[in-house]
């Protein structure tokens, strides 16, 4: 958010000069709210995972498998075999989500 900030004030003079440059202002803009918005959401019944436009509700029951992927964001496979990348999710933050959600882990053997 923060260099999304920085990102828009630098833009500023560009943009003052000509009113043609004024569109080159939301880009900065877009990158700031998507970052204000996005997130996951962890509660005891449901994970809610929120994009720039939306969000999506996932019951923790359809959830089969949290896993991280090489470069360490998380993503949760459901029963249905889809799988939904859990924005602003980590591997050092995952045994939190699960301590908050009260589910039990199971690591494979």
């Amino acid at each position: 958010m923060v260099a999304a900030v920085i990102a828009f004030v630098s833009a500023l003079p560009l943009a003052g000069t000509m009113w043609q440059l004024a569109p080159i202002l939301l880009i900065p803009a877009l990158v700031f709210l998507w970052a204000w918005r996005a997130g996951t959401d962890v509660y005891a019944d449901e994970l809610r995972v929120k994009a720039l436009f939306g969000s999506t509700r996932v019951p923790w029951d359809r959830i089969t498998e949290l896993a991280p992927d090489t470069r360490g964001h998380v993503s949760a496979l459901l029963d249905n075999g889809n799988v939904i990348r859990l924005t602003a999710i980590d591997r050092d933050n995952l045994s939190r989500v699960l301590a908050v959600s009260k589910q039990e882990i199971n690591r494979p053997d």
